[in-house]
């Protein structure tokens, strides 16, 4: 069994309320966990948010739509991670932990399928996606045992905050899922108020359409509308990541 764990939380500085942020009447965090649940392999979603009281409004949503919420540290996101999995209580084996993030709203669970398989077949440690593909389809996948590890030696703010970053420092089998083509030029994350404009645009151009939210046809909706595409395409990937590495070496 696998189970998926979603880190969202109200208190963005460059997007406040990005999560509950409304498309055609729906937040955001909805489209996300609706197309998490169409996933072929995962049992379990847990919502792991904060417990500052700006997040009470988020946790009350998700659990309003019968999704499991654990609420924990803002920063020690690692901690947050270990703690909404030892809340589920499952009494089933669990295969793996499948990480992802809240400002995805437009995840494609084909990918975390495939990625799931992928894990599955190389009996991997952590196995996680190519940049080769678009920001804002991001997943990973590691074992229980990986993520108790981290928790108990992970020492470094930036290892507490990024989940999976003292995986590195182990001798584990990491493998990474490649893309058969390029699309890195994608972004469909929403971290800054342009990601919202494109989002926002692309899930209303889509249904008046009466066309799926799939990765073709919002590839093929961006490429027809250059305009859009060009309006979150100066913004540096994983740019928090980045930030927080810098910050622990200067």
């Amino acid at each position: 069994m696998f189970i998926a764990i979603i880190q969202a939380r109200m208190g963005s500085t460059r997007l406040p309320n990005k999560v509950m942020k409304e498309v055609l009447g729906k937040p955001l965090i909805a489209y996300l966990l609706e197309r998490v649940s169409t996933s072929k392999h995962i049992g379990e979603i847990i919502v792991a948010t904060t417990t500052n009281s700006e997040d009470d409004i988020l946790s009350k949503y998700v659990s309003s739509l019968g999704y499991h919420v654990f609420r924990g540290s803002e920063n020690d996101v690692l901690s947050r991670y270990y703690n909404a999995y030892l809340t589920l209580n499952l009494k089933e084996n669990i295969n793996g932990i499948i990480r992802i993030t809240g400002d995805c709203p437009l995840f494609e669970s084909d990918i975390c399928d495939e990625l799931i398989e992928f894990y599955n077949k190389e009996k991997a440690d952590h196995v996680y996606l190519s940049p080769k593909f678009a920001e804002g389809l991001d997943c990973d996948i590691f074992s229980p045992k990986l993520l108790k590890l981290a928790f108990d030696n992970a020492m470094l703010p930036s290892e507490r905050e990024h989940v999976t970053l003292y995986f590195n420092k182990l001798d584990i089998k990491q493998l990474l899922l490649d893309n058969s083509r390029d699309d890195s030029k994608y972004r469909l994350t929403i971290d800054e108020p342009e990601d919202y404009i494109v989002i926002k645009s692309i899930i209303e151009n889509l249904e008046n359409l009466n066309k799926k939210l799939t990765f073709n046809n919002v590839k093929s909706f961006l490429d027809s509308n250059p305009d859009v595409f060009k309006i979150n395409s100066r913004i540096i990937r994983n740019e928090g990541l980045i930030k927080s590495i810098e910050e622990e070496s200067n």
